[in-house]
């Protein structure tokens, strides 16, 4: 359960390690955001000589966080932090920005439309 204003962790190898949500995309009032929903975020570190700046803007799919996630069986899953990977601009049809994804990501993605991201982790759960 993210929202506007929370840093996160940036999961993938684009340059960027620190981001902040500014905006959760899918509606006027929408107010949190789960696993496998785009939100827009703010870079605020990055690492030296790489194609993502400081301050840069990017849309991104929440892979990560740490509010129990309830699974359609009943279940739940929760993770020890907050994590995104950042997407190209144009949406769904253009997948995450770097080319490798760290940490687990949970399968839940793979339902919501993000299977590209979920082939480039390395776990799976």
């Amino acid at each position: 359960m993210l929202q506007t204003q929370t840093i996160v962790h940036v999961a993938d190898n684009s340059g960027a390690k620190v981001a902040r949500i500014f905006k959760v995309l899918g509606g006027s009032k929408r107010r949190y955001a789960e696993i496998g929903d785009v939100v827009v975020v703010s870079v605020q570190t990055a690492e030296p000589r790489k194609a993502v700046k400081k301050k840069d803007i990017y849309k991104a799919v929440v892979v990560r966080q740490r509010k129990p996630y309830r699974r359609a069986n009943g279940s739940y899953i929760r993770f020890d932090d907050n994590a995104v990977v950042l997407i190209e601009k144009q949406g769904k049809e253009m997948g995450p920005k770097g080319n490798r994804v760290f940490g687990p990501v949970p399968r839940d993605l793979v339902e919501r439309g993000w299977q590209n991201i979920a082939s480039l982790a390395p776990e799976v759960v």
